[in-house]
């Protein structure tokens, strides 16, 4: 894997969202087919032992790479989303932000106890949206779960968060 080509194609924006955030865009990983094509054999490499059947996306930038990494792994892809978008049937999960609350949502059929199942999202920061993913995915019993992130702010310590899951990013920053 080539980090540096990875790492120098993420855009640095300041001040996004609110003064004093440094914002990494991960759009530009996916707009160069090069870099694309880096990302999704790098993830390929990283889980394509681990059974997994079940890739979980988080809106909205997880809905990029999931399904490419989901037909990488010959695996289902299965999105987690705000309340309101999904037709059938969900479950839901609500956490805390800097400003109130949250709350995500999935399919209540979505997954089995016998799936083996990838969560990934773009980046870890502080870590809520994607604990409150984890404990979506646990109530439908998996075999397993796995966690990923294309980047992972190490300062934020956001992977203390996820000590009974295996936790991996392709790049920390």
């Amino acid at each position: 894997m080539n980090k540096e080509a990875l790492k120098k194609s993420i855009r640095e924006i300041p001040d996004f969202p609110i003064p004093g955030i440094l914002f990494y865009d991960v759009t530009t990983l996916f707009k160069d087919a090069d870099i694309l094509q880096e990302l999704s054999d790098t993830l390929y490499e990283m889980y394509k032992d681990k059974g997994i059947t079940k890739v979980v996306g988080i809106e909205s930038r997880g809905f990029i790479v999931g399904p490419i990494l989901a037909t990488r792994l010959h695996a289902g892809f299965v999105p987690i989303r705000k309340p309101g978008k999904l037709p059938a049937e969900t479950i839901e999960e609500s956490y805390a932000k800097e400003y109130g609350t949250d709350t995500i949502q999935m399919h209540k059929d979505a997954i089995t106890s016998n799936d083996v199942v990838l969560l990934h999202d773009d980046l870890l920061a502080t870590g809520g949206t994607m604990l409150a993913a984890c404990r979506l995915v646990k109530q439908m019993n998996p075999k397993n779960i796995y966690v990923n992130f294309l980047i992972e702010l190490e300062e934020l310590h956001g992977k203390e968060l996820f000590k009974d899951v295996e936790t991996q990013s392709v790049l920390t920053l």
